[in-house]
């Protein structure tokens, strides 16, 4: 028998149970405080540096105990807390406890869900989460697809699979150079940027899109983008796809995804969903409707930290045929070892989108899906969107609140002091000035979180709520603590004013 190798990198099994049984205690009653802390600490950039300190790499190691002891406090002090019942910013969720362990678990096994034999059960999940996944919005589980990053990645995975299928079929070996036709991409104004970064990096660029005009309740204009769609084809273009918004990120409004199917059939163009962020309410059964023409989709791009409250990083790409990824990403070097038997060909998830070395970010999808199920979604994901009108029905009844819009778990509004009331069209220019400041100083003081949106050329607050641990007593306090700073913004930004008149500028 062989000695074992001495390292600076092995911990052994006592000690990585005494750290590890030390590290759940913390978090635990970490967890436990995240109703009680700020929502933000507000540290400065150069607070944080002072922090970490200016030290080099050192050349000797420390101690596992004392590092991680370290890390921890620094994560639980200085970090955003997504978690918080009054984070309602950007659409990233509350994680699940299970979902945590479940990182836990996969860093300790690390398998490569890049090829199968790298990862057998891995990839058996995998595959059984995205059934689930298919059968949770509502479309045929016959669909695919596999695991990314997140919304910019699932988005961008259909992206290149509609442009392989949808291009001239030479596309792989002669490059989109050789394409005599303009190729163009068809999407709402209010469409994600990630629709530009695509056309940009995949060799279309931001010529090629079409932004089409919304309607008075924020969906695509279907009539614009038909006649679009037929102009581009009498000036001699190649229209790919268009892209519907299943909840855009700035109001959650959700396009009529049948019409839109409609125009794609008629066209035999891509018909893509970004429903990154709201796809998961297609699950109540009462908003099937809003979601009717999902399953005529090509793609479909989920995000399950978003809605489906995993810890980052979890998206997912669906396809309603997945050989147009393997037609799109596939690529087998002979160096590679990875097709299987005669009998039986291995699902390598390489072959299905960007990634070679792929993390199993599925297993905390597929523990939590088990441990709420899907009654316990449709309750949780009511509950939010209950939430964001109860905000929009207190908000409408504030004398200083201006409520803009109210989508799925979306709400806008704006501060408009009393003085400013009604507001004329002089006074737009200062109240978006005044709500832009209101949101910068409800990011850093760490009682609410929101984000912004610009709606109606208006600069707005955008609370969204897609999290559990949120309550009605939350709303009503978000609405005294933005009331409050306002005043106060309001009161500073008149005294400034008032000091440059008097030294006549």
């Amino acid at each position: 028998m062989t000695q074992n190798r001495k390292n600076a990198i092995d911990i052994s099994g006592e000690e990585f149970r005494k750290i590890g049984y030390q590290l759940i205690d913390d978090i635990a009653v970490f967890i436990d405080s995240i109703p009680v802390r700020p929502v933000t600490p507000g540290t400065s950039t150069k607070e944080l540096q002072k922090l970490l300190g200016d030290v080099k790499l050192p050349d000797g190691g420390e101690p596992p105990t004392a590092l991680l002891s370290r890390a921890t406090g620094l994560l639980f002090n200085h970090s955003l807390l997504n978690g918080h019942p009054k984070f309602q910013g950007y659409i990233t969720s509350s994680a699940a406890p299970l979902g945590a362990l479940a990182d836990l678990l996969v860093s300790a096994v690390n398998p490569n869900v890049g090829a199968q034999i790298l990862s057998p059960i891995a990839t058996a999940i995998e595959k059984q989460t995205v059934k689930w996944l298919t059968e949770f919005i509502g479309v045929s589980s016959s669909w695919a697809g596999l695991f990314v990053s997140g919304g910019n990645m699932a988005n961008f995975t259909a992206f290149l699979a509609a442009r392989t299928v949808k291009a001239a079929k030479a596309i792989r070996e002669q490059g989109i150079s050789n394409e005599q036709m303009k190729m163009t991409v068809y999407c709402a104004t209010n469409t994600h940027a990630w629709v530009e970064k695509a056309a940009i990096l995949f060799g279309l660029g931001t010529n090629a899109i079409r932004w089409i005009e919304t309607d008075p309740d924020h969906k695509m204009n279907n009539a614009v983008l038909e006649q679009t769609i037929t102009n581009d084809l009498q000036n001699g273009h190649r229209p790919l796809m268009v892209i519907g918004n299943a909840g855009d990120v700035s109001t959650g409004a959700v396009d009529d995804l049948k019409a839109i199917a409609t125009i794609c059939k008629k066209f035999d163009l891509w018909f893509h969903i970004d429903g990154a962020y709201g796809i998961a309410a297609a699950v109540i059964p009462a908003l099937k409707k809003m979601f009717d023409g999902i399953e005529d989709a090509d793609s479909i791009a989920i995000d399950p930290h978003k809605w489906l409250y995993s810890p980052l990083e979890a998206g997912c790409t669906l396809v309603k045929n997945p050989d147009h990824l393997l037609e799109t990403f596939s690529h087998q070097p002979k160096y590679y070892n990875f097709g299987g038997t005669e009998e039986y060909r291995a699902h390598n998830y390489y072959e299905y989108g960007f990634q070679n070395s792929r993390g199993f970010k599925a297993l905390k999808v597929w523990l939590v899906l088990q441990q709420v199920g899907r009654n316990g979604y449709i309750k949780m994901i009511g509950e939010d969107i209950q939430l964001a009108e109860f905000l929009f029905f207190l908000a409408g009844k504030h004398q200083e609140l201006e409520v803009v819009t109210q989508h799925l778990s979306i709400t806008t509004l704006r501060y408009i002091p009393p003085d400013k009331r009604p507001a004329s069209h002089g006074d737009e220019a200062y109240l978006d000035k005044l709500n832009e400041a209101l949101v910068n100083e409800l990011q850093q003081q760490g009682e609410l979180f929101v984000s912004n949106a610009i709606v109606n050329n208006k600069y707005c607050l955008r609370s969204c709520i897609v999290n559990f641990r949120t309550g009605r007593e939350d709303i009503v306090e978000m609405i005294e603590i933005i009331v409050k700073s306002g005043r106060k913004i309001h009161a500073e930004m008149k005294l400034q004013a008032l000091k440059m008149t008097n030294r006549g500028v």
